[in-house]
């Protein structure tokens, strides 16, 4: 098996549906996660803010009866054995309010993430949904499961739309890391730091009108400078603070026992 494949196995196998039960006498790895997590770092990266009361859990729970969360997520080839800082390769440029029907069509959401072969082909629809007319040159080559550009480069308000998470998936799926963009959807922001699928950069300048798809970039995470290969230029996003970390232990609940905030899976 290769690399990419065990990345892809271990990733769908480490995703799983969880139940946020009301019942007051069962406690949900949710709960213990978002009552733990400091309000500043919950802020900073969206997470929930819930207290412990019985009123606020079912307030939390009515909203959101089922979530989508990481439980038992082993660190993936891709994020370790280091923390990989400068991420270079051809961009694909979208423009302004790629929405998540774009990003991943509706009725490919029956893919469960949670199967391996399912999560590999949700990465092969990524960004099916850009119309031909304005995206001759297509994400994911027709045949191909995943994509050869591994930097997504957008406009404003990246990532409206719904609220499915199966968006930063399909895209992490198809082997896009980081995703350069003018504005972010609040949610797609939460959704894919939470998942631990791709770094969402906030660009200072409108590179989605500077670059276009098959330049080569240099992203480093460190310095937040993007460096165009062909001209030398260096442009600048803001610093991802206290997300990076997140996205770097692999997502939420990875972070959470990396920091003692729950217990490390035995």
């Amino acid at each position: 098996m290769s690399l990419r494949s065990a990345a892809k196995s271990s990733k769908a196998a480490s995703l799983r549906w969880a139940h946020l039960d009301t019942a007051p006498e069962r406690r949900s790895p949710t709960r213990q996660v978002f009552k733990s997590t400091p309000k500043r770092a919950g802020s900073e990266i969206g997470a929930p803010q819930c207290r412990s009361s019985r009123g606020s859990v079912k307030k939390f729970t009515r909203s959101l009866r089922w979530a989508y969360i990481l439980v038992e997520n082993p660190p993936l080839p891709r994020q370790i054995p280091f923390m990989q800082s400068v991420f270079a390769g051809p961009v694909y440029v979208v423009g302004d309010n790629i929405d998540t029907d774009q990003i991943i069509p509706a009725q490919y959401l029956t893919l469960v993430p949670t199967i391996a072969d399912e999560y590999e082909k949700l990465g092969s629809y990524a960004l099916c949904g850009l119309p031909d007319s304005l995206y001759p040159t297509r994400f994911i080559r027709e045949g191909q499961l995943d994509s050869e550009y591994a930097i997504v480069v957008g406009g404003k308000n990246f990532g409206c739309g719904s609220s499915r998470e199966h968006a930063p998936i399909a895209l992490g799926s198809a082997g896009c890391k980081i995703v350069l963009a003018e504005s972010f959807a609040r949610i797609f922001f939460r959704n894919s730091v939470a998942t631990g699928e791709l770094y969402p950069c906030e660009c200072t300048d409108r590179l989605c009108d500077i670059l276009k798809t098959g330049d080569v970039v240099a992203v480093d995470l460190d310095k937040c400078a993007v460096t165009v290969n062909a001209s030398g230029k260096v442009y600048s996003f803001k610093p991802l603070g206290d997300a990076r970390p997140v996205v770097d232990a692999g997502g939420l609940f990875n972070y959470a026992r990396k920091t003692g905030m729950i217990a490390a899976a035995k």
